[in-house]
């Protein structure tokens, strides 16, 4: 069952940091050679890799949704590339929304399925033959940058401002999915979402290293009046609390709240409890589009029925300077072409 991340991870160091450490510091120190390899697989198209310093969700699916978008709206057409996180598919495979469910493919690539073309596979360089066999202009990848399988035009890396890199260890005594030394050396841009400023010290660090940096912040849009009223709101992603804020900063009055582990998916008894608990109070179902995905051709006794009474905060990654996702398509669109330009005429 996916759990939630450890308390610990986003405090001042303590004892259970400091007891895990040893092994911090070797899952750092093999996590830092993976991403010094040099034998990535070149795509034929660009690469732009949306990723994050630490585990846990910082908004990358929202911002992969943003760049399609200004992807398309260039004339371009886009191709996801995800792992399928949380599906039981073990091949490359073409996502089709309307034949797939999260069970198979995993709930984000059933997102990104909806926007442009989406290809998983756990094999990134396979995934990336995929896409090109596609005729796709741009490959866009969810995750993946700690991966190092497939070289990257423009390394574009998502940090929340309200918990930055934690205590700064590297799992399993902090958050950081590796060192951050390797990290920021393969970083092009950071984008620093929501307007706290517990991510300060990465943006200094950006800044120093002359990396440019960007802001957006997570707000939702195409509000139902019903969301403002008393509701149940659950949910099973990296960060529950999050998602209960942008429901409050809406007018929502969250009665009720059921928290999940990270793509969790519900059991019987849980969607019978919250089915029971909603009608007993008088609630609205609320929970957010990853959720509700994970439900969608769920074969799980009154899974239907939760996801037809439940409705979805939608929201979206609004950057602060609006030009910026065409500004990041353009540039890794020139980064690509001018790489590929360079390594066929050497």
């Amino acid at each position: 069952m996916p759990l939630q991340a450890p308390s610990f991870w986003w405090q001042k160091i303590g004892w259970k940091a400091a007891a895990l450490w040893p092994i911090s510091t070797l899952y750092g120190h093999i996590a830092a050679r993976r991403m010094a390899r040099k034998d990535r697989y070149h795509a034929s198209i660009p690469v732009l890799c949306i990723g994050n310093f630490t585990l846990g969700g910082a908004g990358k699916t929202p911002t992969a949704l943003a760049l399609a978008k200004a992807a398309i709206a260039m004339g371009l057409k886009p191709g996801f590339l995800s792992r399928g996180y949380g599906g039981t598919n073990k091949g490359t495979l073409v996502v089709d929304p309307l034949i797939h469910s999260a069970h198979q493919v995993g709930d984000e690539p059933l997102l990104l399925a909806a926007q442009a073309l989406t290809v998983i596979s756990p094999r990134r360089k396979d995934g990336a033959k995929a896409l090109e066999a596609q005729s796709v202009d741009l490959i866009i990848m969810d995750d993946g940058f700690q991966s190092a399988q497939l070289h990257v035009d423009l390394a574009l890396l998502v940090v929340d401002s309200r918990k930055g890199a934690g205590n700064g260890f590297v799992f399993p005594a902090g958050p950081l999915r590796a060192p951050l030394t390797p990290q920021f050396a393969q970083m092009h841009t950071l984008l620093n979402v929501g307007t706290a400023d517990q991510a300060m010290a990465l943006v200094r660090r950006a800044a120093r290293a002359g990396k440019p940096v960007l802001n957006a912040t997570i707000r939702a849009f195409a509000v139902d009046p019903r969301l403002q009223g008393r509701v149940l709101a659950y949910a099973g992603i990296a960060d529950p609390e999050k998602f209960y804020a942008s429901l409050r900063e809406i007018g929502a009055d969250i009665v009720i709240t059921r928290s999940f582990g990270d793509h969790q998916a519900l059991s019987s008894e849980a969607i019978a409890d919250l089915l029971k608990t909603a009608d007993h109070n008088g609630l609205q179902l609320v929970t957010t589009a990853k959720d509700l995905a994970r439900l969608q051709g769920s074969d799980v006794p009154n899974a239907q029925d939760l996801m037809q009474k439940s409705m979805v905060l939608e929201i979206e990654m609004a950057f602060d300077d609006p030009s910026a996702p065409g500004l990041l398509v353009r540039q890794a669109m020139e980064a690509g072409h001018s790489t590929r330009r360079t390594r066929f005429t050497v």
